[in-house]
């Protein structure tokens, strides 16, 4: 897995990344220490093999060092999570995905 430099803009309620020039986003809202992932953006110039799962995983790790919970909303985000069983405790009692 490649380090991203993972930016925060919580003007704009998303987290960024850029790859040669593009931004790869992932927005977000939050309440109450859980962070509601609901859209993720990467251009198609971004053609990088595993990128999106990086992305995801960095995001996450973000999220977690901050102890707050997720709730993926993205259809890709729940998917990735849904393969990806470790960060399962992140998500909010009650939540199955």
């Amino acid at each position: 897995m490649t380090t991203l430099e993972i930016t925060d803009n919580s003007f704009l309620r998303q987290f960024e990344t850029t790859v040669n020039g593009h931004l790869a986003k992932i927005e977000y809202s939050s309440q109450e220490r859980k962070v509601f992932l609901t859209k993720l953006v990467i251009p198609e110039e971004i053609t990088k093999e595993g990128f999106k799962e990086d992305f995801i995983k960095a995001v996450l790790n973000e999220i977690q060092e901050k102890n707050l919970r997720v709730v993926p909303t993205s259809p890709q985000i729940a998917g990735f999570l849904r393969k990806n069983r470790q960060y399962k405790e992140m998500l909010p009692v009650g939540i199955r995905i």
